[in-house]
């Protein structure tokens, strides 16, 4: 026979004693207890403040102990990871170290915001011109991400000569609008008589004033004092190679340019208002 189970009251077996009431060691009213601070992984891009100082920034470095923000004015502040020791978006946090795993980007290259997982668009009737390869492809190593999203395909046209005949050609229109990025477009060039002759309300011709995209890339991302001058009659990129001490295989010093370029914080501002007002123009909401 199985053993008969008893159920007797837990007051020293006896139902008519009353029940003994269980009280928490911890008296603190609940209205006083703090709440728990929640951990947030310092990953790159997220944005704190730092309550001591005041400095708020985005992270871009977390190491053993400490996380670097960097402000809107590009200053670099470090800071230790300590409990509390942060505000994100007005609520007190710990900053952690993120885990070993590999980290989704929270921003592109260009520093929008990053959307992981999203889709290309299909491809818009618009395009953005480029002058050459190189242009192209620095367009496409720091706004690619965006421009996907975006629908907006760049091609290059191996200089502006004709470009009078191919936006001709294009038919710029308020459902496909045609952005163009010339270099060295400075008063009185080749390059301002070429863009004055083909901008209109559906064609938008900017440029930069440098001699060649090359020069976009900031000196201090390749770590050299200068873009050095080449004498006039010069074929510049040789020259340039020349100058620096490198091989004068222009095409492995763009590559070796390129990889040195991470985010739009490597490229002067001259260029990068001029591609962005591109892509602002060419994504502009369709006429109705």
């Amino acid at each position: 026979m199985c053993p008969s189970v008893s159920h007797r009251h837990p007051s020293n077996g006896d139902p008519s004693r009353p029940r003994p009431r269980m009280y928490s060691p911890d008296l603190t009213p609940p209205w006083k207890k703090s709440r728990p601070v929640p951990e947030v992984a310092a990953e790159p891009g997220l944005v704190v403040e730092e309550p001591g100082s005041g400095f708020c920034g985005a992270v871009i470095r977390c190491e053993a102990g400490t996380v670097t923000l960097e402000d809107r004015f590009g200053k670099h502040r470090v800071f230790p990871l300590q409990p509390r020791g942060f505000l994100l978006e007005g609520e007190v946090v710990t900053l952690v170290r993120p885990s070993a795993g590999p980290a989704r980007p929270t921003r592109t290259a260009s520093g929008s915001v990053a959307v992981p997982g999203a889709r290309a668009r299909v491809a818009r009737a618009g395009r953005i011109y480029v002058e050459g390869r190189h242009d192209a492809e620095l367009v496409e190593k720091v706004w690619g991400d965006d421009l996907r999203i975006e629908g907006v395909v760049v091609e290059y046209l191996e200089g502006v000569d004709d470009l009078p005949a191919i936006v001709e050609e294009f038919a710029p229109g308020p459902d496909a609008r045609l952005g163009v990025l010339v270099d060295h477009l400075v008063p009185g060039s080749k390059e301002s008589r070429v863009a004055e002759a083909v901008t209109s309300e559906y064609a938008l011709v900017v440029g930069h004033p440098y001699i060649d995209v090359w020069e976009a890339v900031k000196p201090s991302s390749l770590g050299i004092p200068s873009w050095p001058r080449v004498p006039r009659g010069q074929d510049w990129k040789t020259g340039v190679c020349r100058a620096l001490g490198w091989p004068e295989n222009t095409g492995a010093a763009w590559q070796h340019i390129l990889s040195r370029v991470r985010s739009y914080k490597d490229l002067e501002p001259a260029l990068l208002g001029r591609v962005e007002e591109l892509i602002d123009f060419v994504t502009a909401p369709e006429e109705r």
